[in-house]
């Protein structure tokens, strides 16, 4: 139930970040700060799926029943790579609409992708033997610092 309102707000936030996008797009083009977030979560969210065993990703914190645990590509330096990549993808929004509404969006998202894996953390410290070890040398989201 808490891992559903999670996802639900995320996927809110993502929306209205989008809605506005699509509003600006009537008035203005991306900015080239726009474009290499949103090429960088491309590549991220790209990779971290590559590297993810099918029917092992899931956007509900919940572990799948039967799935690995994946310590190898980006998984190797953060343990929510693809949080990363919806946060790139967010902060490419936000510099195109440059504006505090954005700021407030994307800060909004921040808080619940970390309110998101505490919680996705618990689970998998309770099905993965491995994932304690794991979690002591890898970053939450972005290497060396969080």
């Amino acid at each position: 139930m808490l891992g559903q309102l999670w996802v639900t707000l995320q996927f809110g936030l993502l929306l209205v970040l989008a809605t506005l996008c699509l509003l600006e797009a009537r008035q203005s083009v991306p900015s080239s700060w726009s474009w290499v977030l949103w090429s960088s979560s491309a590549v991220l969210g790209l990779w971290t799926l590559w590297v993810n065993r099918p029917g092992n990703f899931n956007i509900r914190p919940e572990p799948r029943e039967g799935g690995q645990l994946v310590q190898e590509g980006p998984y190797r330096w953060v343990r929510h790579p693809m949080y990363g990549a919806v946060l790139l993808l967010a902060a490419g929004a936000g510099a195109w609409l440059a504006n505090a509404t954005a700021l407030a969006l994307w800060t909004a998202l921040l808080a619940v992708l970390i309110a998101k894996s505490k919680l996705e953390e618990q689970w998998l410290l309770g099905h993965y033997p491995l994932y304690a070890d794991y979690r002591h040398r890898t970053w939450r989201l972005l290497p060396w610092i969080y």
